[in-house]
């Protein structure tokens, strides 16, 4: 065999090299942006979460302190972590009678929202709680 004939033949492997490590760097990008907006999703779900019992809590202390059970009732969060979140509360009321007493159950719901819906920033968080006015 002539020294002509064999010129070429590690373009084979050195290409096929190029494209397997180019895959893997584009697998290594993609695996830490998917990790990195698993973060920020998880991070933003505690936030929604403790916006919406935020607004349990507001609830909870206008209805047994202030004796005001709001239908409904739209918190907008303006500072620190929380800042940016918007909570609409609703709160119902029963009293039921039990022997000389009268007990009020107050049913409260927070659903806590950041972010247009629809839209990869979107989240939103529910929480519901049940309480009575018994000492």
């Amino acid at each position: 065999m002539s020294r002509r004939h064999q010129t070429g033949f590690s373009l084979v492997p050195a290409l096929f090299l190029i494209v397997v490590l180019a895959s893997l760097g584009v697998v290594a990008v993609r695996m830490s942006v998917v990790g990195s907006q698993t973060v920020v999703l998880t991070m933003q779900g505690s936030r929604a979460d403790a916006a919406a019992r935020s607004g349990i809590e507001w609830a909870v202390y206008d209805a047994l302190v202030n004796s005001n059970c709001a239908a409904s009732t739209v918190l907008s969060m303006t500072e620190g972590g929380l800042a940016g979140f918007t909570v609409n509360v609703s709160c119902s009321s029963a009293s039921y009678t039990e022997g000389q007493d009268t007990v009020t159950v107050y049913t409260v719901e927070a659903f806590a929202t950041s972010g247009a819906y629809g839209q990869p920033d979107y989240i939103s968080r529910r929480v519901r709680t049940t309480l009575t006015d018994v000492s």
